[in-house]
């Protein structure tokens, strides 16, 4: 407790690092109250109904945590950020077949600036065509026709997909301010602070439950808690799972040794699981995508489409399991570099032992990576179906999604960066201060 006390002591003393902190939660919070306020014409006394549906489990129950309540509420953000992650994955996605934006991403900063913008414009497109898909699906998820105040005429239409639209756009510029001028991934931060806000709820409910059935309810919740916490233990192995396991695993599976890296080590930083928590964002983007064939015309297509509505079946998790590990493959594939890698530890003396600098090096060092991504990747699909386990045990649908699941994953993984880039401030500000230091005293003598 002393060194936590001390640690926020450091942090306060810092004024940039202070006032990056601030800004991140003052910006946070204006997200917080944006999800409060429910779109005009929607008498916000009347959605009990829909409050229900997404208050559970189920798909409808991950949407409404990612916004943090704002998708039952029926607010100006009701969208959240989901639209943005879409929008990214698009663009990473045609990133691989379209010349155009292979060429930006090898322009440095000003290439990520363009598709950072063509990524802002995609978020737009899509959300023409999402806000109006919500809204004319508000009545099948609960909303009655007596909640439309001003009925559901052309003024409601307009000002609500424009007010839609316009929420997740201002929540997307949030986002980008967080990460630019504050402290963290903002996007990430944003639908953080949404899971956060339906945990203390989840938790209670869980209580209530347990203590009404009686039989042990109070040894259950104990033992709910001690696994809960394990679960979590797991999630932060995996996010910091760092390069020593990576490289003892390359050891026993790729043919022949790493052996003597020759000061390799420090141009080597590859992790069982290299891409984070992002593979699971963008799964779970995309399992909402089968979902809306369930208000087809066609019956076989509807069937399709319920089956992916309930987030602990098994045709739900068996395809969420599989696009986890794509996405696995794929995020490591575009973020790490394995050329420059090898590029980089020719030019610092570095070596393999057996093997060849430059393109073999590469090859090498890409093979590793394939390898050591597969494990990572199974164990982030096992700790993301966990929850449909754990609701056959007769824990309440909203705590399971809590046990693992995309919910608990994200938390660790954004707490475990936000944390690092402090500690990284922390670190600078030190070395700083002994620079100045010893400027004086060079001075002096």
């Amino acid at each position: 407790m002393k060194k936590i006390i001390n640690t926020i002591q450091d942090i306060w003393k810092i004024e940039d690092l202070r006032n990056k902190i601030i800004l991140t939660l003052s910006l946070m919070a204006i997200y917080r109250l944006g999800a409060q306020i429910t779109l005009p014409g929607i008498d916000a006394t009347q959605l009990a109904g829909i409050q229900s549906k997404a208050g559970g489990g189920g798909l409808l129950g991950i949407l409404n945590m990612f916004t943090g309540g704002a998708f039952a509420r029926v607010s100006i953000m009701a969208l959240g950020i989901m639209p943005y992650i879409s929008a990214s994955i698009v663009v990473q996605l045609m990133g691989i077949a379209i010349p155009y934006l292979q060429k930006l991403k090898n322009e440095g900063e000003s290439g990520n600036k363009k598709i950072t913008q063509i990524t802002r414009w995609l978020t737009i497109v899509i959300l023409i065509f999402q806000a109006p898909t919500f809204l004319y699906s508000l009545p099948s998820l609960g909303v009655p026709e007596t909640a439309y105040l001003i009925g559901k005429g052309p003024l409601f239409w307009f000002s609500s997909i424009l007010l839609l639209t316009t929420g997740t756009v201002f929540a997307m510029w949030l986002g980008e301010r967080i990460t630019e001028k504050g402290i963290g991934n903002g996007i990430s931060l944003l639908i953080t602070i949404g899971i956060i806000a339906r945990l203390p709820l989840a938790f209670a409910q869980e209580i209530g439950s347990k203590l009404k059935s009686g039989n042990g309810g109070l040894l259950m919740i104990l033992i709910e808690i001690v696994i809960w916490f394990v679960v979590i233990l797991a999630a932060i192995f995996l996010v910091t799972a760092v390069r020593k396991i990576a490289v003892s695993y390359a050891r026993r599976t790729v043919a022949g040794t790493i052996g003597d890296l020759g000061g390799a080590r420090d141009y080597i930083p590859l992790k069982l699981n290299s891409a984070g928590v992002m593979p699971i964002i963008f799964a779970q983007a995309l399992m909402f995508i089968p979902a809306l064939l369930k208000d087809s015309s066609n019956d076989t297509l509807a069937a399709f489409g319920n089956k992916f509505m309930n987030m602990f079946g098994l045709e739900y998790n068996l395809l969420f399991g599989l696009l986890i590990i794509i996405f696995g493959f794929f995020y490591t594939a575009i973020t790490i570099n394995t050329n420059k890698m090898a590029d980089d530890l020719k030019r610092g003396g570095g070596f393999i032992a057996g093997v060849k600098p430059g393109t073999e090096t590469a090859d090498f060092l890409d093979t590793i990576l394939s390898r050591i991504t597969l494990p990572g990747s199974i164990f982030l699909v096992l700790l993301a179906v966990l929850p449909a386990f754990v609701v056959m045990l007769g824990v309440q649908t909203s705590w399971a999604m809590f046990y693992g699941g995309t919910s608990l994953i994200i938390l660790v993984g954004v707490a475990i960066d936000t944390i690092q880039q402090i500690q990284a401030h922390l670190l600078n500000s030190h070395y700083d201060s002994l620079m100045t230091k010893g400027s004086k005293r060079k001075s002096i003598s």
